[in-house]
């Protein structure tokens, strides 16, 4: 199977339907994957502007990016204070690198909803964390679309050349995104006074809150 039969349909559904599909595959929380497939695969040949697409994926993913912060700024107010107690040496962790974090996570593919979310609860400054995730993502989509566009996917479909149905592909994704989610849940759960002591005892000083 080659990597285009992932999104068949790619050379047909333009800029909007990226934008939208990235959209909400960044808005749902650790499944970027839909988004990035299909911007490799609009990145193949001359159809569409590179520029136009890697930006475009970039600002759409960081749109939703800040949908997720303002959901985890809020969110303090839902969580349990005894989750809340447990989490906050952590998020003086991350508000300290706070816009070194974003970037870093969202010029990555790593679970970018990892920094994010507590960033959110730590309630980082949202002109900052938007600045620093629209350049994260910035980068990242270039990438994407330059390694697309030149190399033909090369170092990618090597991985598919034995697959002849994308469904494992599909199924792997979703698999992928309930694995993230159930992180976040033991990210909330652990202890993080007990595991920062030692190595960030700072983080337990109540007067670094801002």
């Amino acid at each position: 199977m080659d990597f285009v039969d992932l999104f068949p349909f790619a050379p047909e559904v333009g800029y909007l339907s990226l934008s939208l599909v990235n959209f909400f595959g960044s808005l749902i929380p650790f499944v970027p994957l839909p988004g990035f497939l299909l911007l490799a695969t609009m990145s193949v040949g001359d159809t569409f502007d590179l520029h136009i697409l890697a930006l475009s994926s970039a600002i759409t993913a960081t749109v939703a990016k800040q949908i997720i912060f303002y959901v985890s700024y809020g969110g303090r107010k839902i969580i349990n204070e005894k989750t809340r107690k447990r989490m906050r040496p952590f998020e003086r962790l991350v508000k300290r690198y706070g816009a070194a974090a974003a970037f870093f996570a969202a010029a990555t593919p790593i679970p970018d909803d990892l920094v994010y979310v507590p960033l959110g609860l730590a309630k980082y400054n949202p002109k900052r964390f938007f600045i620093a995730t629209l350049t994260g993502k910035i980068v990242l989509s270039y990438v994407i679309v330059l390694i697309s566009h030149y190399l033909g996917l090369s170092l990618v479909e090597p991985f598919l050349e034995n697959i002849d149905d994308a469904t494992p592909v599909y199924i792997g994704i979703a698999i992928f995104g309930v694995m993230m989610t159930a992180a976040v849940v033991l990210l909330l759960r652990l202890d993080w006074a007990r595991i920062l002591g030692r190595f960030a005892p700072w983080t337990l000083d109540e007067n670094q809150e801002d």
